[in-house]
């Protein structure tokens, strides 16, 4: 894969986080890729910092925002990829910090007909805080760095950050749709289009990603793993508000069963519509 890819990264109010995930991808060996913070209704503060970056960034930043009438994470990427102008999409949240080679390796790992979710490693509450008070450059540490803190029970883990080249063990679960999260996916475009994208009618919090990689599996994209190649740094948060969580369960298991859904209610269409009008 040698075209633009578009990283999608959402944001809502910490700007702390997000500057810590920007400057990670500021300082991707891989270059060729532009990044569009999907802001999901973020205050002043947010907008000010994406503002700084766009100023001074050597890799294209866009900044796409609606007001803040709850949580809306894919309506806001939906409008986010509207706006984008890569072959490849990657997802992302503004609490995650990528290495140096997460850009290079979902390129080398993006094939046609499939979508790539990668893993992550959580920071507990207590380093986190650390991390950005001291604005601890997380992705310019060595594996030996990220074993003392695992050491000391600051990451939850070391596993994700090892290294495995492409293997047929990629290929092994084709239609699994879970622990396939927008925190890390990888998605060829076309194929997100085809999907209508993040059906928006998954109002609140969750599922709304998983809705997408199954519909995605119902148009005959495959998984291909992204494990032990691709993982983030996942900076510790409160859960949002799960009020909608039973609803919109109950709407995936639908979808799960019915294998003839494979585009959104209300998706990313509406948007391109706007775009090209």
């Amino acid at each position: 894969m040698n075209g633009l890819i578009s990283v999608i990264v959402t944001t809502y109010n910490w700007p702390e986080a997000l500057s810590a995930c920007l400057r990670a991808l500021m300082a991707q060996r891989d270059r060729r890729f532009e990044i569009i913070v999907a802001d999901d209704g973020s205050g002043i503060a947010t907008q000010e910092l994406i503002k700084g970056f766009i100023e001074t960034s050597e890799i294209p930043l866009g900044h796409v925002w609606h007001e803040d009438n709850g949580f809306r994470a894919g309506t806001i990427r939906n409008k986010a990829v509207a706006a984008s102008r890569g072959d490849y999409l990657l997802f992302m949240d503004g609490d995650c910090v990528a290495l140096p080679d997460f850009i290079r390796n979902h390129r080398q790992l993006a094939e046609t007909g499939y979508f790539v979710p990668g893993n992550r490693l959580l920071l507990n509450e207590a380093y986190t805080s650390r991390v950005l008070g001291q604005k601890i450059p997380l992705h310019k540490q060595s594996l030996g760095f990220f074993l003392w803190q695992r050491l000391q029970g600051r990451i939850n883990r070391l596993l994700p950050l090892l290294y495995l080249p492409l293997h047929s063990w990629r290929y092994r679960q084709p239609q699994n749709w879970q622990k396939a999260m927008t925190c890390n996916l990888a998605v060829w475009k076309d194929d997100f289009l085809a999907t209508n994208g993040f059906d928006e009618v998954f109002e609140g919090w969750g599922y709304e990603d998983s809705d997408l990689v199954i519909r995605l599996i119902h148009q005959g994209v495959k998984r291909k793993e992204g494990r032990f190649a691709v993982p983030v740094l996942h900076l510790w948060h409160r859960h949002n508000d799960r009020s909608q969580h039973d609803e919109n369960y109950r709407r995936l298991l639908q979808r799960v069963a019915d294998i003839s859904i494979t585009r959104a209610e209300r998706g990313v269409d509406q948007y391109l519509e706007t775009t090209s009008a």
